[in-house]
């Protein structure tokens, strides 16, 4: 009888590994990057997340369909000690001499210091919700799970992640206006950036 995926990764298949990353990845890689804010920090956490993946692999239960939840899992995980490490390393530099800056001169970033500043801009709401909360929202509004791959990636009941969701929608509400739109009001947007405001305005209702 064929082997499940499930079985085959348990069993330390390389072949059923190199499955979940082709389907998997960009998936996580998108979801790294909006909870980072950072394209090249997302790139790590998503190794991060595979490596855990591998090393986990004998504990991924036998009986179930996907594997995507479990992936969401450890990439929560992951994403957690990132920011908590990246936390310790502002502190860190916060305490060095200033530094002269040196200008940025490459003209061809200039697309991706966009993105950045408006991935950056969406960020600003986020952050100010509760970590619970925040986690829920990025992995069923922004990354699409269902509400029980949420509910099993986060080992949380499917109550829990409704409750968390709509707590975040209505909070993001009031923050988007006030973190995405700043002393301008809905449709007035100051630095370029209203397609994200209204962007994520659709996303919470």
């Amino acid at each position: 009888m064929e082997l499940s995926l499930r079985s085959r990764l348990r069993a330390g298949d390389q072949s059923a590994f190199g499955e979940i990353f082709d389907e998997h990845a960009s998936a996580l890689y998108g979801y790294a990057v909006r909870a980072l804010g950072d394209w090249a920090a997302a790139e790590d956490a998503v190794s991060l997340t595979f490596l855990e993946a591998w090393r986990l692999r004998e504990k991924l239960h036998e009986e179930g369909e996907g594997v995507r939840p479990w992936l969401f899992g450890i990439a929560t995980n992951v994403l957690r000690n990132t920011t908590r490490a990246a936390r310790r390393h502002r502190a860190a530099l916060a305490r060095l001499p200033a530094r002269e800056t040196v200008p940025d001169f490459a003209d061809e970033l200039a697309g991706r210091l966009d993105a950045d500043a408006e991935l950056a801009a969406a960020r600003r709401a986020l952050a100010r919700l509760r970590r619970a909360d925040r986690e829920v929202f990025l992995l069923c509004v922004w990354s699409g799970l269902e509400y029980a791959a949420a509910a099993e990636a986060l080992g949380i009941p499917v109550g829990t992640v409704r409750s968390r969701l709509s707590r975040a929608r209505s909070r993001l509400r009031e923050l988007t206006v006030r973190e995405l739109e700043p002393d301008r009001g809905i449709g007035q947007v100051r630095g370029g950036h209203g397609h994200v405001a209204r962007s994520i305005q659709e996303q919470i209702r």
